[in-house]
């Protein structure tokens, strides 16, 4: 199995248990009997654990190999997955999902290091398309069970299995991940190298703030799409329900699309223009779904908005390198993925609020101002001078 094939699992494998939670939740807390909110803590318990795991796997891993790395994370998201399906009381669920982000957050860092330093623009942006699909082949899994009569702990049990599987093959393959070229176990890797002619004459702290910052709000777009999109939809647009659970559900698959279809054309067309026009492409779905108008044109929006986010956090890693210098690109990776964490949690918490003192529609005028940032920040402090010189950091193993 080649080390692409590899990260494709992997993601697809982690993805499947992250994206049940919701489902399993309302049997869970009748079990353990807590109230609904409880899930609050869980979720932040999660968000804290990822963005710690993140920042240090990327600051570790120049001095590490990836594949024990990976192999490590894996079998703590399963030991995790074990534990919660075993849990007597609230705090192994909370400890569980820390353990489990903890194992995730250092699988997410290493798998865009790794990304950025070996792959194309298009089997990254594949690669992260595999997530998708693990994400959405996850609800499906556990509605099955639940309807085939397994209980939340039986379902856990079943991701646990799942995940270890994953687990032990990532470390029977561990040894097939190669380092870095210049990077050694006793070696933090090469000295930063100066800005390539042609860029942006920023220092590397400052765009190293201006990613993070990026990431974090184009993360959280992404998110509160998905998140609010079904209350936007039946309370903001009076949509029946069922007609918006499939229109939410084709908001995901625009992503999945997305990210296999535009790697491909940034394969052929380049990394820099196709994330500019992504990157234009959020605010302008955020706009059609701002703007009063029928229900068409606000689904069409939503379409539009998974279709640009799809490619621009996979195309953004990629360039980590040349923004930053190669030296300290998995450590800004690792600090990129923690904000992306971040992000994902805190914007769409923030939106909610506003939707519950405003109304439902007010998700596309938040939308709108958070795509117009990212647009913002884009253009001026990290898009290059000239497009093409945004290129992959790439090299081959």
């Amino acid at each position: 199995m080649s080390v692409f094939s590899l990260s494709c699992l992997t993601y697809l494998g982690t993805a499947l248990a992250g994206s049940t939670l919701g489902l399993l939740w309302p049997t869970m807390r009748l079990s353990l009997h807590e109230p609904v909110g409880a899930l609050g803590i869980v979720l932040a318990a999660g968000v804290a654990a990822s963005a710690v795991s993140s920042v240090a796997t990327g600051r570790v891993l120049p001095r590490v190999a990836p594949g024990p790395l990976l192999a490590a994370g894996a079998a703590a998201v399963a030991v995790a997955l074990a534990l919660e399906a075993a849990a007597p009381a609230m705090w192994v669920i909370v400890a569980g999902a820390a353990l489990f982000s903890l194992g995730f957050g250092s699988i997410d860092a290493v798998l865009n290091v790794y990304a950025a330093g070996h792959f194309s623009a298009r089997d990254i942006n594949w690669m992260h398309a595999s997530y998708g699909l693990g994400a959405t082949l996850g609800p499906l899994l556990i509605t099955a069970l639940l309807s085939g009569g397994a209980g939340w702990r039986g379902c856990m049990g079943a991701l646990a299995g799942a995940v270890a599987v994953v687990a032990a093959v990532l470390a029977v393959t561990r040894n097939r991940w190669a380092r870095p070229p210049g990077e050694t176990a006793a070696s933090p890797g090469p000295p930063p190298a100066p800005p390539a002619p042609g860029e942006p004459a920023l220092s590397r702290r400052r765009a190293l703030a201006a990613g993070m910052t990026f990431t974090a709000v184009e993360c959280g777009v992404e998110s509160a799409a998905g998140i609010w999109g079904y209350i936007f939809l039946t309370s903001g647009y009076g949509v029946s329900a069922v007609a918006a659970g499939v229109i939410v559900s084709a908001y995901w698959a625009m992503m999945f699309a997305g990210r296999g279809l535009l790697g491909l054309l940034a394969a052929r067309l380049g990394p820099a223009r196709v994330l500019a026009v992504a990157v234009a492409g959020v605010p302008a779905g955020a706009l059609l779904m701002t703007v009063p108008g029928p229900v068409p044109v606000a689904v069409a929006g939503m379409m539009l908005l998974g279709l640009a986010t799809a490619p621009v956090f996979p195309l953004f890693t990629l360039a980590t390198g040349n923004r930053v210098g190669a030296g300290t690109a998995s450590a800004a990776i690792g600090l990129q993925v923690a904000a992306s964490t971040v992000g994902s949690a805190v914007l769409p918490g923030g939106i909610g609020l506003l939707i519950g003192s405003l109304s439902a529609r007010a998700l596309g005028p938040s939308l709108l101002v958070l795509g117009l940032a990212v647009a913002g920040v884009y253009r001026l402090t990290l898009v290059p001078r000239e497009p093409g010189k945004l290129k992959s950091s790439r090299v081959q193993p």
